[in-house]
């Protein structure tokens, strides 16, 4: 791992000259209090402050994490092509934040097309199955890029990795299913499906441009490659993201034992706009919850990334709560709901203080 120089601490700057670590650049300084807060991020030396998990949401499933001080990214794709300019950032702007590691959830463009150019711009190892590094490699022309191999697209479902990516911040990758229409479930535990309306207004007003069309077209048949859901632990604190929720309770059961044997999570970032919706609304998604037992919830992949067939998260605020409403109410999660485009690059919106469990 690389060390960062003068790491914000509660509010006590290191000394910037201490033997082994780096100073950043004015460029990655920007970035970092661009996406995390000014207060966040150390002006001499581009470092995070270490005493909160701070998260930034730049669209769809794309999240740029600071955790113990170590920024990392979940998932690297800036939504464009259907539209441009609809998320106000690029992946230059990405790379710039300096990520230490990219974890990619799965292939599918929304998920993984600028892996390959962020990583190799900024240096990032890039975690994922053996296809999500060969399909991030491919985007660079071939060009070697550091990649940890998590199985591949023929591991099976619930298959864990552990390791440390940081001394004291382990992450588990649990290999999952992507989201898939299953037939409608019927009886007590039905879900109500969730058919937004397409939000074709954002096309208009954030008329796509031909290099973003281009991006998209060269990317829009990556293949998937196999799904991940990561946790990431420091000390008591429990982080875990997935970029998709699967029909798991139908499919593969087993896994939500695996999930259930994870810690329980602290804030939990989990899909819940998928195929499914349209049959069974956010069941799926529920059943994440269930497993993995979080305090916050925060929804991800549901914002108007795809104005055609998708809508603003708006659109899902009432079906998520009645969703949840389905579990015992000393069960559900707060929501810290998301809602594009207003928490977008949002600094402080999801900011949380570790603290010991009861």
């Amino acid at each position: 791992m690389r060390a960062e120089c003068g790491a914000v601490a509660g509010g006590v700057r290191r000394d910037a000259r201490q033997r082994g670590c780096r100073v950043a650049s004015s460029q990655t300084i920007a970035a970092r209090q661009r996406f995390f807060g000014a207060e966040a991020v150390d002006p001499v030396s581009g470092a995070v402050r270490e005493d909160q998990v701070l998260v930034s949401w730049f669209g769809c499933a794309s999240f740029a994490v600071a955790m113990g001080g170590v920024v990392f990214l979940l998932d690297a794709w800036v939504p464009r092509g259907a539209t441009s300019g609809y998320v106000p950032t690029g992946p230059e702007e990405v790379a710039a934040l300096d990520p230490a590691a990219i974890f990619i959830g799965h292939g599918h463009f929304d998920h993984a097309a600028d892996a390959g150019a962020i990583a190799r711009a900024s240096g990032a190892v890039v975690y994922g199955t053996a296809e999500h590094c060969a399909t991030a490699r491919k985007q660079v022309g071939g060009a070697e890029l550091a990649c940890q191999e998590l199985g591949s697209s023929k591991s099976a479902p619930g298959d864990r990795y552990d390791f440390e990516l940081a001394p004291g911040l382990s992450v588990t990758a649990v290999r999952h299913l992507h989201s898939a229409r299953t037939p409608r479930r019927e009886g007590p535990d039905a879900s109500a499906p969730v058919r937004p309306k397409p939000g074709l207004h954002d096309i208009r007003i954030h008329r796509p441009g031909l290099a973003d069309v281009r991006h998209l077209a060269r990317h829009l048949l990556a293949p998937e490659g196999g799904v991940l859901l990561y946790q990431f632990r420091r000390g008591d604190f429990v982080l875990t993201w997935h970029d998709s929720s699967g029909p798991l309770l139908d499919k593969a059961p087993h896994v939500l034992d695996v999930l259930r044997a994870l810690p329980a999570s602290d804030v939990h970032i989990g899909a819940i706009q998928g195929y499914n919706q349209f049959t069974n609304g956010l069941h799926d998604s529920r059943r994440y919850i269930e497993a993995l037992r979080p305090k916050v919830f925060v929804p991800n992949h549901h914002d108007n990334w795809l104005p055609l067939i998708t809508a603003r998260g708006e659109a899902f605020r009432t079906p998520l709560h009645e969703e949840l409403a389905w579990m015992p109410e000393g069960a559900r999660p707060e929501v810290r709901m998301l809602l594009d485009r207003d928490d977008y690059l949002a600094p402080g919106r999801l900011a949380f203080d570790p603290a010991p469990r009861d």
